[in-house]
């Protein structure tokens, strides 16, 4: 048996790299071939709009439903909780078989309630979302010389007072003949595979693959005697023009909606692997990069020259301490001030010190989860071709990291404490609840307003049951795991003794959480442009996909969030202020806040069509539970790094 499972492993192993020549394939989305003749299924995907960033159903508007009843497709945990709910069509075509004027059906006449929605769903701006093997149906629009390309299609549009709806599609769909029969079948299949016929499974008979999906919408007013005794797929009798600038099909109450489609197929000279690309070649491309580049190269350049001028002073203010005598010494520290005066200060406990320990863990934790996901999606495991892999690798990577929370936290916890180790099983209990919690907080009254909006953005209540089994079943007991480690591992010893009666901070020039706060500018520079591309793809439905730019941004921002608490504890230490500990947790976990102004910037001016307060409502508590976990990641950076500092400049430092 284990010699067997070798020989598969290394049989798949020299497939995936004979393939590298031909493509990297991304792994859970595999090319499928199509026999000529071979029915290809359209799915749908829930109606989106960036008016309100609530998606709906498909079938919660009166569209024509698929003979053998709707069927919701396979979904993994991401997909739920992004709102997609993917359900079969009665669209489908045949491979390679152009087809027109073929006929759906005509919806009964529209009831007083559905007239009323479906005059609201064309206010804001819903689309329609089809998807064909893994594709998402793109639409090209054409606007003062460029193309602009869209996923998706309007439900209507509004014209004059009267209200039109798209009731005829024209499909083109782009294929490149299939050149490898037997990679299909080492590969694996997906959702094709119950469209391929049995009987070519094997042949040499052509076959092709899908590399586009695109749609024109039309409003075409179908002759009501033409429509007489016809039934789904049937041809309808006469032409049917579609001409996307004229509308002639307005929808009014008490009378029925005709829709059919026509599809094409045209041979394109596009690799599989390369399918993706029109999705991903959005408009300002050039300027997201050029950008992106730019800021990087001036960030490195100013955190370089703060770590390089931070370093001299330091190690100049150590040269010259050590090397003076203790006469010398005890002279200095009675005409000077500074770091040196609150030696027997600086590791005092600080206060709320069990928080400080919890909110440092889920830092690390919800850092060490970024990290990982998204170099795995810079590596193309996560990419917009499989959809939900990006969320629920987040939470699986979230869970796993519960023991290296779980770990710090109670390591930190007994440092503090001088190597108690009591009560480590109350910190690691606080820490698996701490940031969970506040999400599911945030999550649940949200969920209620999307209930109330019959949205499919609501998480089911199913799911919730399976978020808190997740929770308390596989996040909790990995975190009192680590807990244990941690209480097991040696505590980091002080380098100085703590004095007996804390030592009286001089009066400042200046409040010195105002530095604090200000602080966060400097990281929030190094991130700030991806920001605006990450808010567009998460409210605009745009498509994000430079995992490889975002990784090292947020590589450049763990390194300005340690300099820049570093810098901020060395300058309250000179100025004899030793309460640094959650001085440097908020000097880089102040970015959060003005991430939070940035998104509420991003509200008032990119998202004005927004409307509703129940849309304003989800906007800013999504953003509340984005900036919090943020305010964590950044500040455990901060107040790690600063503690590292601290404990270095003062063991470095000879004292009797």
């Amino acid at each position: 048996m284990e010699s067997s499972r070798k020989i598969k492993i290394w049989v798949l192993f020299i497939c995936m790299i004979s393939q590298l020549g031909h493509g990297f394939y991304l792994p859970g989305s595999y090319p499928h071939k199509y026999g000529i003749g071979g029915f290809l299924n359209v799915k749908v995907n829930s109606l989106t709009s960036i008016e309100t960033e609530m998606p709906f159903s498909y079938y919660s508007l009166p569209f024509c439903h698929p003979k053998e009843g709707v069927k919701d497709s396979a979904e993994n945990l991401g997909e739920l909780l992004m709102g997609d709910r993917i359900e079969n069509s009665p669209y489908r075509f045949k491979m390679y078989n152009n087809e027109t004027e073929v006929f759906l059906c005509q919806t009964k006449p529209l009831s007083g309630e559905e007239f009323k929605l479906l005059k609201k769903r064309i206010d804001e701006m819903y689309q329609v979302n089809l998807i064909l093997d893994n594709l998402p149906a793109i639409r090209y629009t054409r606007k003062e010389g460029y193309f602009l390309r869209w996923t998706g299609y309007p439900v209507g549009i509004k014209v004059q007072d009267v209200y039109y709806v798209f009731n005829h599609l024209k499909f083109t769909v782009l294929v490149h003949k299939y050149e490898d029969t037997n990679v299909a079948r080492v590969m694996g299949t997906g959702d094709g595979a119950e469209v391929i016929p049995g009987g070519n499974a094997g042949s040499d008979a052509p076959g092709y693959m899908v590399v586009g999906f695109e749609v024109v919408p039309c409003s075409f007013q179908h002759n009501a005697d033409s429509l007489k005794n016809l039934n789904i797929y049937d041809k309808y009798p006469s032409p049917v023009k579609c001409d996307p600038s004229i509308v002639s099909m307005p929808i009014k109450e008490n009378e029925p909606v005709a829709f059919t489609y026509e599809v094409s197929f045209v041979e394109r000279d596009i690799k599989w692997p390369s399918r993706w690309d029109a999705y991903l070649k959005m408009e300002g491309a050039k300027v997201h990069w050029f950008s992106i580049l730019n800021s990087l190269m001036v960030i490195t350049f100013l955190a370089g020259i703060v770590f390089v001028i931070f370093l001299r002073t330091v190690k100049r203010d150590l040269t010259r301490y050590e090397e003076l005598d203790k006469e010398a010494q005890a002279q200095m520290n009675e005409e000077l001030s500074g770091w040196k005066l609150v030696v027997g200060d600086v590791f005092r406990a600080p206060s709320n010190p069990a928080l400080l320990c919890v909110m440092v863990g889920d830092g690390i934790q919800i850092l060490g989860m970024a990290v990982v996901t998204i170099l795995f999606a810079a590596l193309g495991f996560m990419s917009p071709a499989s959809r939900g892999t990006l969320i629920t690798g987040m939470l699986f990577f979230y869970m796993i990291l519960g023991i290296a929370a779980g770990y710090v936290a109670v390591r930190m916890w007994r440092t503090i404490f001088c190597g108690d180790h009591k009560g480590w099983v109350s910190v690691s209990w606080k820490v698996s609840c701490f940031f969970p919690g506040i999400a599911f907080l945030i999550l649940t009254v949200l969920n209620f307003l999307l209930w109330g909006s019959h949205s499919t953005g609501a998480i089911p209540f199913s799911l919730f049951v399976i978020l808190i089994l997740l929770w308390f079943c596989i996040s909790v007991p990995l975190t009192l795991v680590g807990g244990y480690f941690g209480a097991k591992a040696p505590h980091i010893e002080y380098p100085v003794r703590t004095n007996q009666i804390p030592r009286e901070i001089p009066p400042q020039k200046y409040p010195s959480w105002l530095l604090v706060l200000g602080a966060g500018t400097l990281p929030f520079g190094t991130l700030f442009i991806e920001l605006f591309f990450i808010m567009s793809s998460l409210w605009m439905g745009r498509v994000y996909y430079v995992f490889g730019f975002l990784f090292i941004v947020l590589i450049l921002l763990v390194v300005v969030c340690a300099e820049v608490s570093l810098v901020l504890t060395y300058m309250h230490l000179c100025v004899e202020d030793w309460k640094w500990w959650w001085k440097s947790f908020f000097a880089s976990g102040s970015v959060a806040i003005y991430i939070f102004l940035y998104s509420v910037n991003y509200l008032i001016f990119d998202l004005k069509s927004l409307s509703g307060p129940v849309s304003a409502t989800l906007y800013l508590g999504y953003s509340l539970f984005m900036v919090t976990a943020i305010m964590l990641a950044t500040g455990a950076v901060g107040f790690l790094s600063s503690f590292w500092f601290v404990h270095y400049l003062f063991s470095s430092v000879k004292l009797d």
